[in-house]
């Protein structure tokens, strides 16, 4: 599978991350999931202090394969109201998170550790200083920024420079060819053309979460069906169906599926990019494989998300 690498890791961080946020046993079906995914290459996986008991399975089964010491995770804390009430972006927080998250994956340090929301009220200096503690005493191989905008980012990581401090590796947001035009969820943020711009101009890695937009691009949601609130409040709009009538016909010429299309799209950033995904099945876990592998050339890129009226131009 191919890979990149993340600053301070020295493990490679697979383009296709798989997520977590749906396990919630070790029946034979999800253990045929996660083996498959190491099977075709897979090393990289997300979960969060936030998702409910996931770390913990999560843990118990790479115990059990013996697979801990050939991946690596990345897992999220300072989610809000995750444990205590109120905002939580705060060291004391991020402390007793990632104390529990290691011990729930069984480990004593995760190669990738993100705030999992953001609170703009909170100073940037306290929490780099923490974050920097953790990782100069190994706990954490890189940390990064889940749902912070690049601005705040940029500011967390001027402080450390001016500190002497390691700062902020990768963010993790959502970065997906359908535009999200309301939140998903409280308090995320969606990739927008500033941010893909400064991603671009420094190279700072992200990895998309809804990379493949809640399945907008799976055929199963056409603007007439307003049966999903959420993916009507969310992603219906006249330019998300312009860029799904688009995928469909360049997936036509392709060979492939618009799905798998939007998933390359992501892949094919001027930047560093891998895709967090959360295959039901071992056919959908075939196709976001198969999209890795898909080729697009800029004009294609852009062409997608309405940049341009034709690919030849």
């Amino acid at each position: 599978m191919i890979t990149i690498r993340i600053q301070g890791v020295t493990k490679p961080i697979s383009r296709l991350i798989l997520g977590t946020g749906d396990l919630r046993a070790l029946g034979e079906s999800e253990i045929a999931m996660l083996r498959a995914y190491v099977n075709a290459g897979g090393a990289t996986f997300d979960t969060a202090h936030q998702y409910r008991g996931r770390e913990k399975l999560l843990g118990q089964w790479l115990a059990e394969e013996k697979l801990r010491d050939k991946v690596a995770i990345l897992t999220k804390g300072a989610h809000h109201d995750d444990g205590s009430p109120g905002p939580r972006v705060n060291p004391a927080a991020i402390r007793q998170d990632l104390t529990e998250s290691l011990e729930r994956l069984g480990t004593d340090h995760v190669e990738l550790y993100a705030l999992h929301r953001d609170d703009p009220a909170v100073e940037v200096g306290p929490i780099i200083e923490e974050l920097h503690a953790h990782k100069e005493a190994g706990r954490i191989g890189a940390f990064g920024a889940s749902n912070w905008t690049h601005e705040r980012i940029r500011q967390a990581n001027d402080y450390a420079a001016a500190h002497g401090l390691t700062g902020f590796a990768f963010s993790s947001t959502n970065l997906s060819l359908a535009k999200p035009q309301a939140p998903r969820w409280p308090g995320v943020v969606s990739a927008d053309e500033a941010t893909i711009a400064w991603h671009a101009a420094n190279g700072m890695p992200l990895l998309s979460w809804s990379a493949q937009a809640g399945g907008f691009f799976s055929g199963q949601f056409t603007p007439e069906d307003t049966s999903n609130e959420e993916m009507v409040r969310v992603y219906y709009n006249d330019d998300n169906w312009e860029r799904y009538r688009r995928a469909l016909r360049l997936a036509g010429e392709k060979g492939v599926t618009p799905i798998q299309l939007a998933l390359s799209y992501v892949l094919h950033q001027p930047f560093a990019t891998c895709a967090i995904i959360g295959p039901r099945s071992a056919e959908e876990l075939r196709s976001s494989i198969e999209a890795m592998q898909l080729k697009l050339t800029p004009a294609e890129v852009e062409w997608l998300d309405l940049k341009r009226e034709a690919i030849g131009q």
